[in-house]
């Protein structure tokens, strides 16, 4: 349950609204003064003006310094300049955020497994200056949790196992949480008891899912599909691949879990787990596919195996795709929980080129634990979520940036 909290400050933020671009890879020493989420795991990362915003399930935040704990159920915020935690906003949730979106006015979205008190569940907007939710707002998801949230401009999408106001997907006014009527794209036949959609990237005009579905607004999409969003009525586009029909394990019937698109919106990259699947699946692997392509035989432009290791993260930049998970190496698609022919090693996290698809020299580690659940490129740099303490081999609890170089 959200317990409103006493007004600490006002702050005037503006969200941050669009991908963006760096002209070169992160440096691979992470700065030193983010805080540190001392239990669980970080599941996603928003920034809101000058203010990160760190969502999971967690108990315990402390400074850069680990001279002083605040207690925090899975929520809270810090200055990006500085890492100084926000003293006035300290929402209680009842459960673990898995998805946070950028809010206009110095607020911010979040979602996950949790309700309100006045019943509502999963998704919530708050106000940065006191954790307070912001009036007005009343989504009336139900049914489930929310696990993925996009806004573009008026707009927030908002992905997961949700039954209400539609079934796992829905486009909600920014404004009131008031469902669209005019977005009718409902995934459907998953390959789980239920259907889920784990991912969404969205641009000037298209939106990507990825989830447990095999179809989307009626026809075939096994797991990941484009909606077009830029017509008065959306619509499911033409673009299907049938790159994640084949299953990689009984274990795994679904194995789509992030994806992201580049700053301009030509292409888009999906990572998964699965177990090694060899060159013929997209089991655990990372693959690139260009937003515009159209037909029904899309193919990746390229992919990158990790031999059987899952992937969860991906952010794109222009100069790199980074991709996080529990990953031991890139460039390995003969690997079978082995090192194949042309494995390179990168611990839990690298980066690939985004035009060969091929390994960059970049190799900064972190311990793999689970791995990263969420990454999140600024103009400042790349910041990090995960379950593990150690980033570019330094104590960076569960939450790291690596700067510009």
């Amino acid at each position: 349950m959200i317990v409103r909290t006493a007004l600490a400050a006002t702050l005037a933020l503006s969200p941050l609204a669009s991908p963006v671009a760096h002209d070169r890879v992160v440096s691979a020493n992470p700065v030193d003064n983010t805080p540190h989420v001392l239990d669980g795991i970080v599941n996603a990362i928003a920034l809101v003006g000058g203010t990160v915003v760190v969502g999971g399930s967690f108990t315990e935040v402390s400074d850069a310094r680990r001279g002083v704990v605040h207690e925090r159920a899975n929520l809270f915020a810090y200055d990006l300049a500085t890492g100084s935690i926000l003293p006035g906003f300290a929402p209680e949730l009842d459960g673990p955020v898995h998805a946070l979106a950028a809010g206009p006015s110095g607020t911010v979205y979040a979602g996950g497994d949790f309700t309100t008190p006045d019943g509502a569940a999963s998704l919530v907007r708050l106000s940065l200056a006191d954790g307070s939710e912001v009036p007005g707002f009343a989504p009336r998801i139900g049914g489930g949790m929310v696990t993925a949230l996009a806004r573009r401009g008026s707009h927030l999408y908002a992905g997961g196992d949700f039954t209400r106001p539609r079934t796992a997907l829905a486009r909600l006014d920014a404004t009131t949480g008031a469902a669209d009527p005019s977005f009718t794209v409902t995934p459907g036949r998953p390959l789980t008891p239920r259907v889920r959609v784990h991912a969404l990237a969205v641009t000037r005009d298209r939106l990507v899912v990825g989830g447990t579905f095999t179809t989307l607004g009626g026809p075939a999409r096994p797991q990941l599909g484009v909606v077009d969003i830029g017509r008065r009525v959306p619509k499911v586009a033409d673009w299907r691949t049938d790159a994640y029909a084949p299953r990689c394990k009984e274990t795994f019937p679904s194995y789509v879990r992030g994806l992201d698109v580049s700053p301009d919106g030509s292409y888009f990259v999906v990572v998964t787990t699965g177990g090694a699947g060899g060159r013929s699946k997209l089991c655990d692997s990372a693959a690139r596919f260009e937003t515009y392509a159209r037909g029904s035989g899309i193919r990746p432009t390229w992919v990158n195996h990790t031999g059987g290791d899952s992937l969860y993260s991906v952010a794109v930049t222009g100069a790199a795709v980074y991709v996080g998970g529990h990953q031991r190496w890139l460039d390995n698609p003969l690997g079978r929980d082995s090192a194949g022919p042309g494995a390179v090693p990168r611990e839990g996290i690298g980066a690939i080129h985004p035009r060969t698809g091929r390994a960059l020299a970049w190799n900064p580690g972190r311990e793999r634990g689970i791995g990263v659940k969420a990454f999140l490129a600024h103009p400042g740099g790349l910041l990090v979520g995960s379950d593990t303490t150690r980033l570019g081999r330094e104590y960076h609890a569960r939450i790291g940036m690596f700067p510009r170089s």
